[in-house]
């Protein structure tokens, strides 16, 4: 049916956790499914073996040590039981809802990308795959706390096996960009580019950023990143999940007529970014600070004020993202 592939961090602590959560839903998505565990890092050879995955200790790095996806992309496609293959970060609960629409799509597209959104939660325990309704207490936790990323947050790539061979640059794992490059590729090749988003509820169990010296901004900023973003060839070979040309519906695979603006869009947000933060900093913030103490007097508190067009800045956002990866 499918092979699913991933590489991990260290199966210690919250991370161990988390990791044998996503390895074990995404087993019993079929009996069929064939997952694929790349990396040597400590516990990962014992964590396949305990949840019968396949485990190829061997990856190829760059000159930083980080993993190189286009190894493991290529392995993958040399290794798998399927025509059908699935790249997952290692933190992604999978469900039934995604076993089908994996099929959906690949009986309606013979050469295909499928990607979609994800909802993030705060996962710090063990699920207990053996109660019946593992999944539906899973949904529930989403509906009740889960936040839904936006076009930016790619997490899972679905696609038929040959569309990467030979054809992934030295991009790295655990930094920005490689993520929207995939995406950018298939488009460019000719593939059916699908956003399943309405179909799949992909959850991201939420974990810290321990694993690089400067957290978080570290992982947008540092000097991989901007590595990673001179061998994708820069914005004009990135694309997001708004730039699927299809998308999956209850009514089945159909067209995203308005697939084609999404590039368009986040450019003209990229240019003119600068102005509003300097609106906002040097204009609007003094303006406030200025105007204080009259509004204070009549009873208007900052918390009421919005700078026109402003807005809030939602956590996750491509702003926030953008915000990041420039910083």
């Amino acid at each position: 049916m499918l092979t699913i592939f991933t590489t991990g961090k260290a199966f210690e602590g919250h991370s161990g956790v988390i990791q044998r959560n996503a390895l074990k839903s995404w087993t019993r998505l079929d009996a069929d499914v064939e997952v694929i565990l790349f990396g040597d890092e400590a516990g990962a050879g014992e964590a396949a073996r305990e949840l019968g995955v396949r485990h190829e200790a061997h990856v190829e790095r760059n000159a930083a040590g980080l993993k190189r996806i286009d190894y493991y992309f290529e392995r993958a496609q040399e290794i798998a039981r399927h025509e059908i293959l699935c790249y997952v970060n290692c933190d992604i609960l999978l469900m039934e809802d995604f076993r089908a629409a994996v099929k959906r799509v690949a009986a309606a597209r013979r050469e295909f990308l499928m990607v979609g959104r994800r909802w993030d939660v705060e996962m710090a325990e063990a699920i207990d795959f053996g109660a019946k309704d593992w999944a539906e207490k899973v949904r529930g936790k989403v509906r009740a706390e889960g936040q839904a990323r936006d076009q930016w947050w790619i997490d899972y790539f679905v696609f038929s096996k040959g569309l990467y061979r030979g054809k992934i640059p030295g991009l790295v794992v655990g930094r920005v960009y490689w993520d929207n490059w995939l995406i950018w590729r298939a488009w460019k090749d000719g593939a059916a580019v699908v956003d399943g988003s309405e179909a799949v509820c992909a959850v991201h169990q939420n974990h810290g950023y321990g694993y690089h010296p400067q957290g978080e901004q570290g992982v947008w900023t540092d000097e991989q990143a901007r590595r990673n973003f001179q061998l994708a060839g820069g914005y004009g070979n990135l694309r997001t999940i708004d730039s699927a040309n299809w998308k999956l519906t209850e009514r089945g695979v159909e067209r995203n007529r308005w697939y084609w603006t999404a590039h368009w869009r986040n450019t003209v947000n990229r240019k003119v970014k600068p102005a509003r933060t300097f609106l906002r900093t040097r204009v609007w913030h003094p303006l406030l600070g200025w105007t204080r103490p009259m509004r204070h007097a009549v009873g208007l508190k900052k918390a009421a004020v919005v700078a026109p067009g402003s807005g809030a800045l939602k956590a996750g956002s491509a702003e926030e993202k953008e915000t990041r990866s420039r910083a």
